[in-house]
């Protein structure tokens, strides 16, 4: 954790949990027509989008590994996306 000196007084700084503001997120669902947005949904929508993004993530990280780069492309996301929407429809039986 990282500190901040004031006056000789040092004030611990709380790290960021989150990636995801909550305000885009808020903006997002009011631009789709909803008049009033509980901050509990923002939160809950927030931290789905962030586990399907890590999700992602790593997928793609895991297939640039494989292909010996070290630069994630975009064919590596395209490849993520993939694979995820294939395990999802998998388990859903779709």
């Amino acid at each position: 954790m990282f500190e901040i000196k004031q006056k000789d007084k040092i004030m611990p700084v709380k790290k960021k949990e989150y990636e995801i503001p909550l305000a885009p997120i808020d903006r997002i669902l009011h631009r789709q027509g909803a008049e009033r947005v509980s901050e509990d949904a923002v939160i809950l929508l927030r931290n789905f989008l962030e586990k399907i993004a890590q999700e992602i993530a790593r997928e793609a990280v895991d297939a640039s590994k494989h292909a010996e780069r070290k630069t994630v492309s975009e064919e590596d996301i395209k490849f993520a996306i993939s694979r995820l929407q294939r395990i999802i429809c998998t388990q859903l039986n779709l």
